[in-house]
């Protein structure tokens, strides 16, 4: 399911390396609070976790830079959920510049669903599983 934004933001200037455009370290930053927006829209909540011992890693991510980003530009990351397993949920997110309406970069991420005392990976619970649906 798309959900359009999970993010908006502004590029600023302690955001740009010595190149002038945005550093890679903060396409992750915007795309991790995306990340965090969708798991709450699909109840994968702070209050969840912590009451639940619950929690998600990522174990595969892969970013693709197609346009640069300069300090003004404003930005939203759409995100869609690709795939839900027992375990796993993999998504993509689609960082847009606002004046322009290109995409300057995606982002694809697979993460598993963890017990946190256990530190091992478990199923959604069924009442989760229809809230992380795909389209």
């Amino acid at each position: 399911m798309i959900r359009n934004p999970t993010y908006r933001g502004t590029v600023y200037p302690w955001h740009c390396d010595h190149m002038g455009h945005m550093n890679v370290m903060w396409y992750v930053g915007k795309f991790d609070e995306a990340t965090w927006n969708l798991f709450c829209e699909a109840g994968l909540t702070f209050s969840y976790m912590t009451q639940n011992n619950r929690g998600m890693a990522a174990v595969e991510q892969h970013l693709t830079y197609l346009k640069e980003l300069h300090a003004g530009d404003s930005v939203t990351i759409n995100s869609r959920i690709v795939e839900v397993r027992s375990k796993v949920v993999s998504f993509t997110h689609e960082m847009i510049k606002v004046e322009s309406g290109d995409v300057c970069a995606t982002c694809e991420l697979t993460a598993v669903h963890m017990d946190t005392k256990a530190r091992k990976a478990i199923a959604f619970p069924e009442e989760l599983s229809g809230k992380l649906k795909t389209d």
